[in-house]
């Protein structure tokens, strides 16, 4: 076909395209390459979030706006290829959350499944569903979907001081679905109903209640302590050899079904020894990584991040990663693994380089 009959046939198709417009039709032709791509190509991009540089940030929000008016003093982490949208992720939603001596952030609850990750502070606490944690360094806490809950900072052991925690969310996945609901507590706080480790005493130790009736698909475990975590993963490096791609990786779990601990998002805790050099790897399901301690360097993609305590970077589905570490480090992570999961569609490969 010469230029002359091309032309001609790319004006006959663009009338073509203009007058089945109207009629909201459009063709698969024109957007199959896009819409049913030959491997991911997610708008979101590497980036990274240093604590050092928000926390000031924080500070100055708690003078402008207290946790009572805001609800939930929070700082959203947006992913800079995703602007206007409050996500860190196409899924999942990430913030970091203040709440001063004194203060609290009164009760509520969404179907969002939600978890907080402690980042700074001692002396807060949350109430899940009537029943009150404390909240430290390194803690996994989670909030199940559709329970109360509220949270406050009573102080400790006579130390009061500011707490930060890493807020991970479905939100976008509740957009995506069209599925979100949400409805404010006539209380300001829960009433506590039950002492304090209660359910880590009845789900936490490789048992549970004869007469248990936990239904619902999040764990019944709602504080998952750093202490105990850590000293899992100190075990693991003292008596096994290490991942060359993750060093020593656990995820956290539901006792009762051994699956995840959420429906809609999975959680890891990983530990790479001093002069770890990883090994390169690519998930679609992506990471959200929270520095707990050390400091290396991630390479996610053409990009190098080098990190330290507290901060938190975004690994984007189907990027390359290699994660280095100068001294130990401990990361935690979270993705929307379950869902990928119970799709079928997750796919992950680890590369020799």
């Amino acid at each position: 076909m010469n230029d002359s009959a091309n032309a001609a046939l790319k004006t006959e198709r663009q009338d073509y395209y203009d007058r089945i417009a109207p009629l909201h039709l459009h063709p698969l032709w024109e957007s199959l390459h896009a819409l049913v791509p030959r491997e991911p190509t997610p708008p979101c991009v590497p980036a990274i979030w240093r604590y050092r540089e928000i926390r000031p940030h924080l500070m100055r929000a708690a003078e402008l706006i207290t946790a009572e008016e805001a609800v939930r003093r929070v700082l959203i982490l947006e992913n800079p290829g995703l602007p206007g949208q409050s996500a860190i992720t196409q899924s999942m939603y990430a913030g970091l959350q203040l709440i001063m001596p004194g203060e609290v952030a009164p009760s509520h609850r969404h179907v969002q499944s939600a978890l907080r990750f402690i980042v700074d502070g001692r002396g807060a606490y949350t109430t899940v569903g009537g029943e009150r944690t404390t909240m430290y360094p390194g803690d996994f806490i989670i909030t199940p979907s559709w329970d109360w809950h509220d949270h406050g900072n009573q102080g400790l052991e006579g130390v009061s001081e500011p707490v930060v925690w890493l807020d991970g969310l479905d939100i976008p996945l509740l957009r995506f679905f069209d599925a979100g609901f949400a409805e404010n507590d006539e209380r300001h706080a829960q009433q506590v109903e039950r002492p304090e480790g209660n359910s880590y005493a009845r789900f936490g130790y490789n048992m549970a209640p004869v007469r248990h009736t936990h239904t619902s698909r999040t764990s019944p475990i709602f504080n998952y302590p750093y202490s105990r975590s850590r000293e899992a993963l100190h075990t693991l490096q003292r008596q096994e050899a290490m991942d060359v791609w993750q060093g020593y990786k656990l995820r956290y779990t539901n006792p009762v079904t051994g699956g995840y601990p959420m429906p809609t998002i999975a959680t890891f805790l990983q530990l790479l020894p001093a002069g770890f050099r990883g090994k390169t790897q690519r998930s679609t399901d992506g990471g959200i990584y929270c520095v707990v301690e050390g400091s290396g360097t991630a390479h996610i993609g053409e990009l190098s991040f080098a990190f330290g305590p507290q901060d938190i970077f975004v690994a984007p589905s189907w990027a390359r990663l290699r994660l280095d570490a100068r001294d130990d480090v401990v990361l935690f992570s979270y993705s929307d693994r379950p869902v990928q999961d119970a799709m079928g569609v997750l796919r992950e490969v680890f590369l020799e380089d």
